[in-house]
C-alpha cells in the first residue's frame, strides 16, 4: 500500500490523458533514458540535481516525480518539492512498475528537438477543422503539455517549420500525415506508440469525421458538425484551437469511460 505521499501506477492511469493530470517529471539519468527512450504520457525530462530551480517552475502544480524504481531520487526530489510548496508525489516503483504494468508510454525517437525552453514546434495549415485540431489535442494531453503550434498559409509550411526547427504536419509530403485512408491523427498514435481502446475508438471518429467517411463511426456526424461550427465561431486560430481541446478532452472521456452509457426520458425508462 502506498504512503500519503506516493501514488500507484493504476492511479495515475486514471489520470493520464486528462486536462487536469498532474505535471509528471522523469528524474531517470541519462544511462536509464539510454536503455529504455520512452517517457510516461506528458511528462518531462529533468535532472534530479536540479531540484532547487525545478521547485520554482512547478510551483502551484500538482506533481508526479518518478525515477526508475521510485526510490531515492525520486524519494528525495518529491520531499525537497513539498518543502518548497509544491504538491509532489512519488510514483510507487518509479518507471519499472509502469512499464511491467503495462502502462503506456510514449515513443520519442520522432519528437522534433526542443526549444530553448524545452517545448517541441509544430506547424500546419492554418483554419483548422478536424485532424489539425485532434493532432495538438494529442500533443497536449499525451506527448508534450507545453507544445507550440504556428497555423500559416498552406504553401508557407513547410519553411516555417525549417525555419524554426520544427515539424510539420496534416500535409502533403511529411513524415506526420495521412497515410493511406488513415489521417495524421492515427499517424501520431501509431509512432508515439499510444495503443489503447479509447484512443483508436476516438481516432475511428476522427477519421470518419476528417475524411468524409461518416459511415465508419456513428458519433462521426455530430462531431464533424461540432467541429465545423468551432471554425465558424473563431477568426483567431488558437482561440479555435483551445476551444476544440474541450471537444476532444469530452469525446476521449465518453471513449474511456461513457459508451456503454444512455440517457433517456422519463427517467428509469428501460430502452426496449
Amino acid at each position: 500500500m502506498p504512503s500519503n505521499t506516493e501514488i500507484t501506477p493504476s492511479q495515475l492511469t486514471r489520470l493520464v490523458g486528462l486536462s487536469t493530470a498532474p505535471t509528471i517529471v522523469d528524474l531517470r539519468t541519462e544511462e536509464e533514458f539510454a536503455s529504455d527512450p520512452r517517457l510516461l504520457p506528458a511528462s518531462r525530462r529533468r535532472d534530479a540535481r536540479m531540484v532547487e530551480i525545478l521547485a520554482k517552475e512547478l510551483i502551484g502544480r500538482d506533481v508526479v516525480v518518478l525515477c526508475q524504481r521510485g526510490s531515492d531520487p525520486s524519494q528525495g526530489a518529491a520531499a525537497w518539492l513539498r518543502q518548497a510548496g509544491v504538491k509532489a508525489e512519488t510514483l510507487e516503483g518509479g518507471f519499472d512498475a509502469w512499464r511491467t504494468g503495462g502502462g503506456l508510454l510514449v515513443k520519442t525517437a520522432k519528437l522534433p528537438p526542443a526549444d530553448a525552453a524545452g517545448r517541441t514546434l509544430w506547424v500546419t495549415r492554418a483554419r483548422p477543422k478536424v485532424d489539425r485540431i485532434a493532432c495538438p489535442w494529442l500533443i497536449r494531453r499525451f506527448v508534450d503539455p507545453a507544445a507550440v503550434f504556428l497555423f500559416v498559409a498552406a504553401s508557407e509550411v513547410g519553411a516555417v517549420a525549417e525555419r524554426f526547427n520544427g515539424a510539420a504536419f496534416d500535409i502533403d509530403n511529411v513524415f506526420w500525415s495521412h497515410r493511406g485512408e488513415r489521417c495524421a491523427f492515427d499517424t501520431m498514435i501509431e509512432e508515439f506508440g499510444l495503443k489503447s481502446e479509447p484512443l483508436a475508438r476516438l481516432a475511428t471518429i476522427v477519421r470518419a469525421a476528417d475524411t468524409a467517411r461518416l459511415d465508419l463511426a456513428p458519433e462521426a456526424p455530430g462531431f464533424l458538425a461540432a467541429s465545423l461550427g468551432l471554425s465558424r465561431m473563431f477568426r483567431d486560430d488558437l482561440e479555435q484551437l483551445e476551444a476544440g481541446l474541450l471537444l476532444y478532452d469530452a469525446f476521449y472521456r465518453w471513449s474511456r469511460d461513457a459508451t456503454d452509457e444512455t440517457h433517456n426520458w422519463p427517467p428509469g425508462r428501460k430502452m426496449a
